[in-house]
């Protein structure tokens, strides 16, 4: 059917109302619409929300498809409640040119789950040492807003400096993931006192709080935007809140591990709970949130890294770096920010759709729920209570730390312009 009426559902968390789809786009918003000619969908209880956008996954096609394809992170995507997807550049062959970013545009426009956004890489190879082709991957068929070596670091500050000056003329923004690699050599989790405890290679809150240091202070000098990858340490946050103080354009991202858990599980020694950067202290994790609710942090990327079964599965030192996350991203969310009270449904629309759309310049995604707006649509029921079990998961890696742990939270309903992805909890 070409209509669907959501009925009762609470819009961005606020009042009950009744939102009409009509083909592609919501046609009406109110209380009582007539539900004649149209399939009804009963949302008594749910919370409906813009589709979620994604600023930071890894999809690894081209050349990783044993932990990953479009189709299938595309797949988790919507289950958890994304209709929209920034794919990260780290593939093989590296995202560095007009027709790598064109393959995955294409693949994401093919398979339908979401929309996929390409992510250019900053240098050629992500080796940091020569400027990818940012204009052609801007003016290609994907339309390239976002550039970033993530994975890496772009620890050259003229390289960097040259990046922010280039996609200042097309509105663009580096997005830098903060790692001084010299200060990282044969790290293995956060420095502290649990990594001394352990014996394990420390990795200093220093090493990424130097780099955003440095990015503002270039992103001030030229005039240019700069977008800070999963953000994760103290001091970080304050140099973040600094620059926005001075009128920096600096924007910065938070994962939902970041937010939950802590180096306390290395422990362990599982290695699903090796990341990059690493699970930090508990101090951290109460200062990321308090900066997500104030706004200094603007949005929650997932850092979605699929990985397969032999690179985790093996002693912690051999272990990739990463964990899935576009499936459990909104409990997390909801367990640590809405349900202390910390953020509303509508501080989670603003972070998990708006301000990602508008920091990527994504349009059509991160829009008002009102009539004539695109149909981009999720549906959560926040009274859910489930313990989650990876093989559930539409992903084809398994590699999340919360399995045989209780999450809030379920999406029952994803819309990508109206036509269903998800529906009562299950891909269409």
């Amino acid at each position: 059917m070409s209509k669907i009426l959501i009925r009762g559902a609470k819009v961005l968390g606020g009042e009950q109302q009744d939102v009409l789809i009509d083909g592609e786009t919501i046609a009406e918003v109110g209380q009582n619409l007539p539900a004649e000619g149209a399939q009804v969908i009963e949302a008594e209880g749910r919370i409906l929300l813009p589709g979620l956008v994604d600023l930071h996954t890894h999809l690894r096609e081209p050349g990783r498809e044993d932990s990953e394809t479009v189709l299938t992170g595309t797949r988790a995507a919507a289950s958890g409640g994304y209709t929209a997807v920034f794919a990260m550049a780290n593939t093989f062959p590296v995202a560095d040119t007009a027709g790598v970013v064109e393959q995955v545009y294409r693949l994401g426009q093919e398979h339908g789950y979401c929309d996929v956004q390409p992510i250019g890489a900053v240098t050629v190879g992500l080796e940091g040492k020569q400027l990818a082709e940012l204009g052609a991957m801007h003016e290609s068929a994907a339309g390239v807003k976002v550039f970033s070596d993530d994975g890496k670091c772009v620890d050259d500050a003229v390289i960097m400096r040259r990046a922010l000056e280039y996609v200042k003329a097309f509105g663009g923004v580096v997005a830098q993931h903060a790692q001084e690699p010299r200060l990282t050599e044969g790290a293995q989790m956060n420095e502290g006192t649990v990594s001394a405890e352990l014996g394990l290679g420390g990795w200093p809150a220093v090493a990424e709080e130097s780099i955003i240091a440095r990015d503002v202070l270039l992103a001030e000098h030229v005039g240019s935007r700069v977008h800070i990858c999963h953000l994760s340490t103290a001091g970080s946050v304050e140099i973040v809140r600094w620059a926005k103080s001075r009128g920096i354009d600096v924007t910065a991202e938070v994962t939902p591990h970041h937010l939950l858990l802590t180096d306390e599980l290395v422990r362990t020694y599982n290695p699903v709970y090796k990341v990059n950067p690493p699970l930090r202290t508990e101090a951290d994790v109460l200062a990321l949130r308090e900066a997500l609710a104030d706004g200094t942090i603007d949005i929650v990327a997932t850092d979605h890294a699929p990985h397969p079964h032999e690179d985790k599965d093996c002693e912690w030192a051999a272990a990739a770096m990463g964990m899935v996350g576009l499936e459990t991203a909104l409990s997390v969310v909801q367990q640590t920010m809405v349900d202390t009270g910390l953020l509303d449904w509508a501080g989670v629309a603003d972070r998990m759709s708006f301000a990602p759309a508008r920091i990527g310049r994504l349009d059509g995604h991160g829009r008002p729920v009102s009539a004539g707006e695109p149909a981009n649509i999720t549906l959560v029921d926040p009274a859910y209570r489930g313990v989650v079990d990876p093989a559930d998961f539409a992903s084809r890696s398994r590699n999340t730390p919360y399995e045989g742990r209780e999450l809030p939270g379920r999406v029952t309903h994803t819309f990508l312009r109206g036509r269903a992805t998800v529906v009562d909890g299950n891909l269409a």
